[in-house]
């Protein structure tokens, strides 16, 4: 059961591991209002670790899908020029971001979905330019959970609302770190110290690709960047401040070369995009591109996510995540993205980071383009990592290298 004190414990990770905000900095928090408890205690955390400002930015799920409901597609479209400049203003004041979820997975699956289709392409090509701000780590973000009622009931359906909340907070804290009595930010730097260290050893190989073969049918091979940089655990921003970009973690994390795709690829777990819940879906894949793609469940959704723009059909992120993780060890489905990405490897359509190749973060788009790299509006992760996934490194002169074997690490 979460304590008190772990929720203290778990609002210090969240300002001195995750943003770690420093001195005299602004801190940007979104989160739901029924999170609004562990709100105050992240609030007073982060004022008490020297910040200078802390901004809540609350949303309510209930409002949301009233909007949907009864607003027209031309006013959910609309983004006044406010919000971007809100947004301008926080990062010209170099401030760091907390993103607190609790959302309910497919909230929006009765909605108009060409509803949702213009609210998320308004949204993205108004704020487009400012999103090197966090892909680039030039200032520090954090996202991390917290246990909702409805999130609970899908998680776990069979059991009563309050247990099944109890359950679902169990869970969230125990995958991140948090145990009543133990220091949550030393066992976080511990973490972070062996995923780099296993980053350092891929590092070291230098790979030309990864070939992915498992038994659901992925058969892919994903080229990497010449100048890629193998990446996992904390990040670091471009003046130098450490900081966990996501609460939990477990993946090592590099970028494909936009063009240098092939193959087919099955995921293994649902992704939730737009509020809706994909099921059982596939992607082929030719010189970097989806050319072909299929699922039981929101096919037409799935396709559409591929349309918001040209980089939408290409890899920006290759991930490797043992299956003996601690998430897929506990054998939850959380049909939340940064919970089940961390329970098995995946691969992320559109935009890339910078960090994952040599002197990115101080690239133009143009020079990011030219080193292979993949640009668009979205970063959407989906998991197609198996208990008999094998993965083989492919040196420059053709050599395989074992690196996964029955899902997990050979080394």
């Amino acid at each position: 059961m979460v304590t008190e004190s772990m929720k203290q414990a778990y609002a210090r990770l969240a300002v001195r591991r995750g943003v770690n905000v420093q001195k005299g900095q602004l801190l940007v928090v979104s989160a739901a209002v029924q999170d609004a408890a562990f709100v105050r205690l992240v609030v007073k955390e982060a004022y008490e670790a020297g910040a200078g400002q802390v901004v809540v930015k609350w949303n309510d799920e209930a409002l949301t899908k009233l909007d949907f409901t009864y607003q027209d597609k031309e006013t959910l479209a609309e983004v006044p020029q406010w919000v971007h400049d809100r947004t301008e203003w926080e990062q010209k004041k170099g401030g760091c971001y907390l993103h607190i979820v609790s959302d309910t997975p497919g909230l929006l699956k009765e909605m108009d979905p060409q509803k949702l289709r213009a609210r998320q392409e308004a949204w993205s090509r108004a704020m487009e330019d400012l999103q090197h701000y966090t892909m680039a780590n030039e200032g520090q973000w954090c996202v991390l959970g917290m246990p909702a009622p409805d999130w609970a009931k899908i998680v776990f359906p069979d059991l009563p609302e309050e247990e099944a909340v109890e359950k679902l907070g169990d869970a969230i804290f125990a995958v991140s770190r948090v145990r009543e009595g133990e220091d949550p930010v030393a066992e976080w730097e511990e973490h972070d110290r062996l995923l780099g260290e296993r980053a350092a050893k891929l590092n070291e190989y230098h790979f030309d690709a990864l070939h992915f073969k498992s038994g659901l049918g992925t058969d892919l091979t994903v080229k990497l960047v010449k100048k890629h940089i193998w990446a996992g655990g904390c990040g670091k921003t471009t003046g130098g401040v450490v900081f966990d970009p996501n609460i939990p973690t477990e993946e090592i994390f590099c970028m494909p070369e936009r063009d240098g795709v092939d193959g087919i690829v099955y995921a293994s777990k649902p992704l939730s995009y737009r509020g809706r819940v994909i099921k059982n879906f596939w992607f082929r894949f030719e010189n970097g591109a989806v050319t072909d793609c299929g699922a039981e469940v929101e096919e037409a959704l799935l396709k559409e996510m591929l349309e918001l723009d040209e980089g939408s059909k290409h890899l920006g992120e290759v991930a490797l995540v043992p299956y003996d993780s601690p998430i897929s060890k506990s054998g939850i489905l959380f049909f939340d993205t940064l919970y089940d990405e961390n329970a098995s490897c995946h691969l992320a359509l559109g935009d890339a980071y910078p960090e994952n190749v040599e002197g990115g973060t101080d690239m133009s788009e143009e020079e990011l383009k030219k080193e292979g790299a993949n640009h668009s509006m979205q970063h959407n992760d989906f998991m197609f990592g198996t208990s008999d996934l094998t993965v083989d490194g492919i040196l420059p002169d053709g050599t395989y290298v074992p690196v996964f074997r029955d899902g997990n690490f050979v080394f």
